[in-house]
């Protein structure tokens, strides 16, 4: 039922929100140099390597290699900023969800590495496909904020953000429902208005 919630979802969401499409890469590649999209190497269903599409938010040239952003980078484009604002960088991630290497709601898929700090129990996330939104992305709403209040951004994410993203997924896991997941997907959807409107 999930997956088939997921295509329809994906199919429907593409066709209304087309116009965006279509109206975003204009922007995107009008305002900086660079490709439209991001594509990033990201660990999926049963640690399986998928390439998720994102549209791009920062320079093309970077001298950095960090895997994690904060509020205020000087890497992300003004272009960039508003799309991260309302999420709308993510919109291409439909097209992973069609093609089943990503669900709706479920954890966030992490870069390589990441997945081998999974032990035990843990490693049942993997089981899951990554989503576009979940429980630990709505209470992590705020994250590039909070990494921006750290003395040492990555090394908080690691030993703070990081493990409890892991319990709030591995939670899901365990309480996954359809009926959880229509829930998660209105309260990101509420959130979104809340907190940018």
């Amino acid at each position: 039922m999930k997956r088939i919630i997921d295509i329809f979802f994906a199919i429907l969401g593409m066709f209304f929100l087309s116009p965006l499409f279509l109206l975003l890469p204009i922007l995107i590649k009008s305002t900086s140099k660079g490709s439209v999209f991001f594509i990033q190497e990201r660990v999926g269903r049963k640690g399986k390597i998928f390439k998720m599409i994102k549209f791009r938010t920062m320079h093309a040239i970077q001298d950095s290699n960090s895997t994690i952003s904060i509020k205020g980078d000087s890497r992300i484009t003004k272009v960039g900023v508003f799309l991260r604002r309302y999420k709308l960088d993510e919109l291409p991630e439909l097209m992973n969800v069609f093609l089943g290497q990503m669900s709706l709601v479920g954890p966030r898929p992490d870069v390589p590495g990441y997945a081998d700090k999974l032990f035990g129990n843990n490693r049942n996330i993997l089981k899951l496909r990554p989503g576009i939104t979940g429980l630990a992305s709505l209470k992590y709403s705020n994250e590039e904020a909070l990494l921006a209040q750290q003395k040492d951004p990555k090394s908080y994410n690691d030993q703070v953000i990081y493990p409890d993203k892991v319990r709030i997924n591995l939670d899901y896991y365990y309480n996954q429902t359809v009926w959880l997941d229509i829930k998660i997907i209105f309260a990101t959807i509420f959130k979104l208005i809340s907190e940018r409107g």
